[in-house]
């Protein structure tokens, strides 16, 4: 029988998600969550939900585009492709915001895609740290799983 594993030796494979990072990025998931659930349970409440949900998530998907191209830069040769392509979040943000007035569920569902795109985009990307991918997932899912409920509930 082989003797449990010391948490040191874990570390050492898998860097812990630093607890400031973490904390704040578990606490930036409550505008994910609580607009579909304040609409649900307080029907007056949903048309500004809705908004709310709509706007922060795209203030989050142009976040995450400024934090790859921020980690770009910091290169003292910049890799072009990294820079343009850390640019498509703010602009597919600006364009799902601006875009379909009359379909705020679409804009909600392509807002939930556009953010499991930049995950995927988190999870195979070399040049981050070990623990990034861990907490792009953690909170990729609850971003997206708000802005689907929020599809379902507010709209």
């Amino acid at each position: 029988m082989r003797p449990c594993r010391r948490d040191d030796e874990y570390q050492t494979q898998r860097p812990a998600i630093p607890t400031s990072v973490l904390i704040y990025g578990v606490l930036g998931l409550v505008p994910f969550l609580a607009p579909p659930l304040l609409g649900a349970t307080i029907p007056a409440l949903k048309p500004a939900s809705g908004l709310v949900l709509t706007v922060y998530g795209g203030l989050i998907l142009s976040f995450l585009g400024g934090a790859r191209w921020g980690l770009a830069i910091r290169a003292s040769s910049p890799n072009a492709l990294t820079v343009s392509i850390a640019m498509v979040p703010t602009l597919a943000a600006l364009a799902l915001l601006v875009a379909m007035p009359g379909h705020p569920g679409l804009r909600l569902i392509g807002l939930a895609g556009a953010l499991a795109v930049h995950w995927l985009w988190d999870w195979g990307s070399d040049g981050l740290p070990p623990w990034y991918p861990a907490l792009r997932t953690i909170l990729s899912a609850g971003a997206v799983a708000g802005l689907l409920l929020g599809a379902a509930v507010l709209t």
